[in-house]
C-alpha cells in the first residue's frame, strides 16, 4: 500500500479560470455588504453555479483565508509610515485615519477588523501581527508625552469596535460620518486632555467574552 498521497494534481484551465471569477466575485460582494453576504450573490457575480463554488470554497471561511489577509498587508504598509513618521502623535493619528479609512473602503475588511465572524486560525493570525505592530506605534506617541499615559492596548479593540460599528450603520448615507466620529475619541486621547479615569480597560477574558457575544449565531 501506498504510504503517503501522490502530488496534488494542478487544476484545469476552466478551474483555474471559476476559481480566480469567484475570488474576484467574492472580494466585490463581501466588500460592499459584508462578510455575511450570500454565497448565492458570488455565484452569480462569477457566472458560476453554487455547486462550482462550493467545489472550489467549501466554507464561507474558505473565502476569508484567501481574501482577508491580503488586505490586511496594506495594514502593514499603514502601520509602517506612522512608524516612520518623526512626528509619533502625527504617526498614531495618521495609523488610525488610514486603518478606518481602508475599512470604509471594504465591508468585509470592517467585519474581520471588528470580529463580528468566527475567523479561522490564519486569518486571526494575520490581524494578531497587526495589532502587534499597532502597539509599537501606541508605545511610541505615549512614550512622546502625546497620547494620554493610561491608554491601553486592550483599549484598541473598543476603538475598532465603536468605529467599525459606525462605518457599517452610516456608510450608505454618511460615508465620512467616522471621520467626526474618529476625531472627538482623538481628542480625548490626548495626554494635555487627559484626566483620571475611574474604570480600568478590560481584562483580556473579558474582550474574548464580549466578541463571542456580539457575534450572530451561525
Amino acid at each position: 500500500m501506498a504510504t503517503s498521497a501522490g502530488p496534488t494534481r494542478p487544476l484545469r484551465a476552466d478551474a483555474v479560470r471559476n476559481r480566480d471569477r469567484l475570488l474576484a466575485a467574492a472580494k466585490q460582494v463581501f466588500g460592499e455588504r459584508g462578510l455575511d453576504a450570500p454565497l448565492e450573490e458570488i455565484a452569480r457575480r462569477a457566472e458560476v453555479s453554487i455547486g462550482t463554488l462550493y467545489n472550489h470554497f467549501p466554507t464561507r471561511e474558505a473565502f476569508f483565508d484567501a481574501i482577508i489577509p491580503e488586505r490586511l498587508a496594506a495594514l502593514e504598509r499603514i502601520t509602517a509610515a506612522a512608524l516612520a513618521d518623526p512626528d509619533p502623535w502625527r504617526g498614531f493619528t495618521g495609523f488610525l485615519e488610514g486603518l478606518f479609512a481602508l475599512q470604509a473602503e471594504d465591508r468585509g475588511l470592517n467585519d474581520a477588523m471588528a470580529q463580528r465572524l468566527p475567523l479561522s486560525d490564519k486569518v486571526l493570525a494575520s490581524c494578531h501581527r497587526g495589532f502587534e505592530l499597532a502597539g509599537q506605534v501606541v508605545e511610541r506617541a505615549k512614550e512622546s508625552g502625546a497620547l494620554r499615559a493610561d491608554f491601553d492596548m486592550r483599549d484598541l479593540p473598543l476603538l475598532i469596535w465603536a468605529i467599525s460599528q459606525v462605518i457599517r450603520e452610516s456608510t450608505g448615507v454618511a460615508p465620512q460620518a467616522w471621520r467626526r466620529c474618529l476625531a472627538f475619541f482623538l481628542d480625548g486621547l490626548r495626554a494635555d486632555a487627559a484626566r483620571p479615569l475611574a474604570v480600568p480597560a478590560l481584562a483580556w477574558e473579558q474582550l474574548g467574552e464580549i466578541r463571542l457575544r456580539t457575534m450572530p449565531e451561525r
